[in-house]
């Protein structure tokens, strides 16, 4: 089976962190979905509909079923695509789900009701809803590795899943707010404090007494300290040390140093505006808690300091003594003082000096994104 994840139109609603990837490969819960859709369909192929300057990485698959990569599937959404008929248009009221062909036949989807993700902040509001059908969907018929006897179980055991080579010492986990998952060689140090739900996926790790007020998700291979609420990492970034961050989304290879902290709520209670790719303004929005957005490659120096909702680009290196302004551009170098244009080359340089820490560079297409992204 062929499936491509179609934007939908949705490409810069979800920037900066879509200004590197597709709706697709955004993580959510435990998995991005991409690899939700392989999850429950082992043998399919998965492609992207998404920007043209993404394609190269993020390629389309010939011939394959148009699915709104911005639904989060469950089996009845799977299920009504598996068997999705030629030349038919699936909706759920009235969004457009999947279509194969024309679409000129139209069909009502009837099955349980998906999580749509339809706003940049829903990344972290809906984090724990996805998280819990992720648990199931992974642990599924599977029993976990078994949790030393030095930690503290608060909850049921049902909701805690430990992969293969996970490490957990002398720790409080707590799963009666929601499910823990601590992936294949992931690590909780000791005194750490955890209120599911968690998503700690492989090889990434919680630092000494870091205090986790959920549902979190941390990607693949990042470190992570100090205290976090409701917050979720792409992969590969690391907030090592003191510091808070809530109601945040940081993207991919992204540094935040010793003691950054982010407001998450403005002094008068009100709701949030924030800044917007999609309108190049700030906007309103329907929310009271935001803390800070920042894509992929960008960084920040100790005791880094955060307003409500500052939205963050990509290749970004943030310093100094008071506050930056609420939206920093992509490959700015700076910080409350001003900012000057981070040289590509420079930017190309340092991101590979971090990717090369994990045997990794960037490769052709990626600096092929950046080009696109610094013009």
């Amino acid at each position: 089976m062929k499936i491509n994840l179609d934007d939908s139109g949705l490409h810069l609603r979800f920037a900066p962190l879509t200004l590197t990837r597709p709706v697709g490969n955004l993580r959510i819960g435990i998995l991005t979905n991409d690899e939700r859709w392989k999850t429950f369909l082992p043998e399919a192929e998965i492609g992207f509909i998404t920007e043209a300057y993404l394609s190269k990485k993020f390629k389309k698959i010939a011939d394959g079923i148009r699915v709104n990569a911005a639904i989060i599937p469950n089996e009845d959404i799977v299920a009504s695509v598996v068997h999705l008929e030629p030349n038919t248009a699936l909706f759920w009221n009235e969004i457009l789900v999947a279509s194969i062909g024309d679409g000129s036949k139209k069909v009502q989807f009837t099955g349980e009701e998906p999580i749509f993700i339809e706003q940049r902040w829903h990344l972290y509001q809906k984090n724990g809803a996805v998280l819990e059908q992720d648990f199931n969907l992974i642990t599924a018929g599977r029993k976990s590795q078994k949790l030393s006897n030095s930690n503290t179980l608060i909850g049921p055991a049902s909701r805690l899943f430990l992969e293969e080579g996970a490490i957990v010492e002398a720790s409080i986990l707590n799963t009666t707010t929601g499910s823990i998952y601590i992936g294949k060689d992931a690590e909780i140090m000791e005194g750490s404090i955890v209120r599911g739900g968690l998503a700690l996926n492989e090889h990434a790790a919680l630092k000494l007494g870091t205090k986790v007020y959920g549902p979190c998700t941390l990607g693949p291979h990042c470190k992570v300290g100090g205290e976090i609420n409701n917050v979720s990492f792409q992969a590969y970034s690391n907030k090592g040390h003191d510091g808070f961050l809530g109601n945040a989304l940081i993207g991919e290879w992204c540094n935040l140093g010793a003691d950054t902290n982010s407001s998450n709520l403005k002094n008068n209670y009100g709701n949030v505006s924030t800044y917007s790719y999609e309108h190049n303004a700030e906007i309103k929005t329907d929310t009271q808690f935001m803390g800070v957005c920042m894509g992929d490659h960008s960084k920040c120096s100790i005791n880094s300091m955060f307003n409500t909702a500052t939205v963050v680009g990509v290749s970004c290196n943030i310093y100094g003594a008071d506050f930056p302004p609420k939206f920093i551009p992509s490959f700015s170098w700076g910080g409350s003082s001003g900012f000057v244009k981070f040289k590509l080359e420079k930017a190309i340089e340092y991101s590979n000096n971090m990717m090369n820490r994990r045997g990794l560079t960037l490769t052709p297409e990626e600096i092929e994104i950046f080009e696109f992204l610094e013009k």
